[in-house]
């Protein structure tokens, strides 16, 4: 069964009762074909009608779904001869960032992006997609060997933010942040970011300060978790759906705000709802934007990048 969000709860009800009415038909001679197709059908309007009218908090509990696509399913789906390649050459290796060579859509890239993992083993293997400072410092590595071959960049957000444990700390993780979104921003090649689904902190800008920042339409990107907004201002993480409100976090929000380029749709309840659509989507527009950058000099790359960002605010 699917994973439903608190929000969700009359859609899986309906759903669940479609369900049933589907096992009583199969195991006797009942005809209600009519009855579970007008549940159906209104199981999926009212999934359209919740969906077109989520609240900035609720996006959030969509951006952290379980089920969503995580940089595995996008490089399983879009990316040929994928080649990883671990370590940041000082400590050691951080499975919460993934890297490496490969062809997207037959364009050589190289490709970074966080990974939270999908079940319990895999989400501790991966630290939740909270990177320590040997993360940033392979994805550091990473952009420069692409700097290095003229090959473009492509990273992939799905974080809650940087690991903040006294470890991460002590190995120096601010600067490694820093590092990282300074490597973003001396590229010669293209980058392209896309926030798949948490886009939270320095932990995501480390490797999105892009030329072109694309954002799925129910991901977030922030620069502190709505929980951490209201423990600091309301000092209780119950007013996070406020806070939520205020941080103006969504992608409609961020894109009328100038900080991200293309707001990609998702499927009708997520990308979660229908994962290989949700993949395919946003790989077509990665592939637009690389396709938009090739033909530039490295000069103009970091002219049009730095323009971008001194522009914001």
């Amino acid at each position: 069964m699917p994973t439903f969000l608190d929000f969700e709860k009359p859609i899986a009800e309906l759903e669940a009762r479609v369900a049933e009415l589907r096992e009583t038909a199969s195991a006797g001679e009942l005809n209600i074909e009519a009855e579970i197709q007008r549940l159906e059908e209104r199981a999926q309007r009212l999934l359209r009608e919740t969906y077109a009218r989520l609240t900035p908090w609720q996006k959030t509990q969509v951006a952290r779904h379980p089920e969503r696509p995580h940089f595995k399913d996008y490089v399983a789906a879009l990316v040929d001869d994928f080649v990883p390649l671990a370590g940041d050459r000082h400590f050691g290796e951080d499975q919460a960032i993934v890297g490496g060579l490969g062809r997207w859509r037959g364009r050589k890239v190289v490709l970074i992006g966080h990974e939270k993992g999908d079940d319990t083993a895999s989400r501790l293997k991966h630290n939740f997609g909270m990177a320590r400072p040997e993360g940033y410092r392979k994805a550091i590595r990473l952009m420069d060997l692409a700097d290095r071959f003229g090959l473009p960049v492509v990273t992939l957000v799905d974080t809650p933010g940087a690991f903040p444990g006294v470890q991460a700390e002590e190995r120096g993780q601010a600067e490694a942040i820093a590092r990282a979104t300074e490597q973003c921003l001396a590229l010669g090649v293209p980058l392209v970011a896309a926030v798949a689904g948490e886009g939270g902190s320095g932990g995501a800008i480390a490797i999105a300060a892009a030329n072109r920042v694309l954002m799925l339409e129910n991901s977030v990107y922030s620069v502190i978790s709505p929980e951490g907004c209201a423990s600091i201002l309301w000092r209780t993480a119950e007013k996070a759906a406020d806070a939520a409100e205020a941080m103006r976090i969504t992608a409609g929000d961020l894109q009328q705000l100038g900080l991200v380029e293309r707001v990609i749709p998702e499927p009708v309840g997520g990308a979660h709802r229908n994962p290989a659509e949700a993949i395919e989507t946003l790989g077509a527009a990665i592939s637009e934007e690389l396709e938009a950058l090739a033909p530039l000099s490295r000069e103009e790359i970091r002219a049009q990048r730095r323009a971008k960002f001194l522009a914001v605010g």
